[in-house]
């Protein structure tokens, strides 16, 4: 049976290590959003210019990811306790500062994607259309046991990554629904081999069903972000 927990993998640790590093500074935080939006054009060359992902999941979706995960997450990249080879010329501390991070955090998560095209005003350009079609994002259908998947996420994953898969408003546990299912599957492969940390692997990833995985994978591609 697929042990309850087994989705924490967007939060866990990596969250209280990045607030132990800000709380050694009496610093307050400073977030400048044009800031944020300056290093995203950095970002933009693999996550997209407003954060959606790329190439079908290669590239995770960051837009609307609460903002304590992207800055733990940076953290880790930067201290290569997640490896990660293409993340290595950007997270450093020349082209990126401790200081920087929150402010690029903060941009990333207020960036709304929607999954529908809405209807235009007749007096848009194309410009203008275009640039809003760019933020209508859906994930692919995928096929498996989506009722069983339902009642797989009920059982283990809600509890911390919410109601359908969209996360919760007070916990930087990151939403499942809305993320690339090929980028999803790629983390469970990582936390299985030992590649990217759990405090849980061996418990949950040695009795983790590939059938479980798909099921609940099928669940949250149908789910609406």
């Amino acid at each position: 049976m697929f042990k309850v927990s087994v989705f924490i993998f967007f939060s866990f640790f990596a969250l209280s290590t990045f607030a132990d590093t800000l709380s050694t500074s009496t610093d307050k935080i400073n977030i400048d959003l044009d800031l944020g939006e300056e290093i995203n054009e950095v970002c933009a060359g693999c996550h997209g210019e407003y954060g959606q992902g790329g190439k079908n999941g290669e590239y995770p979706r960051l837009a609307g990811l609460p903002e304590g995960y992207l800055a733990a997450q940076l953290k880790l990249f930067k201290d290569e306790k997640r490896k990660n080879m293409p993340m290595r010329p950007y997270a450093n501390e020349r082209e990126l500062p401790d200081e920087d991070i929150p402010s690029v955090a903060a941009y990333l998560s207020q960036i709304k994607l929607t999954n529908q095209m809405p209807e235009f005003d007749e007096t848009m350009t194309a410009y203008e259309k275009l640039l809003i079609a760019k933020k209508v994002f859906n994930i692919p259908k995928l096929e498996g046991d989506i009722e069983w998947g339902k009642e797989l996420y009920v059982d283990d994953c809600q509890l911390c990554h919410g109601k359908n898969g969209a996360g919760k408003d007070e916990s930087d546990t990151p939403p499942l629904t809305g993320q690339y299912t090929q980028y999803m599957m790629k983390q469970i492969r990582q936390f299985a081999n030992g590649e990217r940390w759990h405090e849980y692997s061996d418990a949950l990833f040695e009795e983790m069903e590939a059938e479980e995985i798909q099921a609940i994978m099928a669940y949250l591609s149908i789910t609406d972000d």
